[in-house]
């Protein structure tokens, strides 16, 4: 097994994690952390499959989810600030029903 299966096997594994911890937990910190390990994911198989073609435009895509995921995350633990403020929980449960 040559390094740029090694990225692509790792890149799948990070992936798969990250929705098995999503589907799995309750916590909205932890569902959105789990969102950025699938985010890691798909960046190292970017990277890997621009490698393995011999082309930069995987590594220059990844750079730029990068860029995106700093600014998801940032929005992300606001809104999970904002949520906490509200009913001092982050059960994702207790947000099921919308109140109009």
């Amino acid at each position: 097994m040559d390094l740029t299966n090694a990225y692509i096997l790792v890149g799948a594994m990070l992936f798969a994690i990250g929705v098995v911890g999503f589907l799995a937990r309750r916590n909205l910190i932890l569902m959105f952390l789990s969102t950025e390990i699938m985010f890691q994911g798909v960046i190292l198989n970017l990277v890997g499959f621009g490698l393995k073609h011999g082309q930069l435009t995987g590594q220059v895509f990844a750079l730029f989810l990068v860029v995106i995921a700093a600014v998801e995350a940032g929005l992300a633990l606001g809104l999970v600030v904002l949520l906490f403020r509200r009913k001092a929980t982050l059960d994702n449960q207790a947000w099921e029903e919308m109140q109009g």
